[in-house]
């Protein structure tokens, strides 16, 4: 292969490949796989009352019924959206609210 054929060869690959003003790959970045998670609720308990924890045992969270969850990221809340049910077996979260970057960092 000519050395205009590589040139020619890298070229069409770089333009396949969308990268920011700082080079970084944004296909890389994007293909990167994070964790969500939905807070129904929280407590805070003794140990001892921890450990009478049993079966059928209710522990009362700080949500009210209607409330709505939250969504995180890196345990940050990203969102926050009701429960729904998917596929009529499994459950799912309607996102209703996106929090604010600033809001974000407030929090954190």
């Amino acid at each position: 292969m000519s050395e205009e054929d590589t040139q020619a060869a890298e070229t069409s690959e770089e333009e396949a490949l969308p990268v920011s003003l700082d080079g970084i790959n944004q296909n890389v970045v994007k293909s990167i796989p994070i964790t969500l998670n939905v807070e129904v609720g929280k407590t805070k308990l003794k140990l001892k009352d921890l450990m009478a924890v049993a079966q059928g045992t209710v522990l009362e969270l700080d949500r009210s019924v209607g409330e709505l969850m939250d969504i995180k990221v890196n345990n940050f809340v990203i969102a926050k959206g009701e429960v729904v049910t998917v596929d009529n077996n499994k459950l799912g979260i309607r996102v209703l609210e996106i929090v604010s970057p600033m809001e974000r960092i407030r929090e954190g």
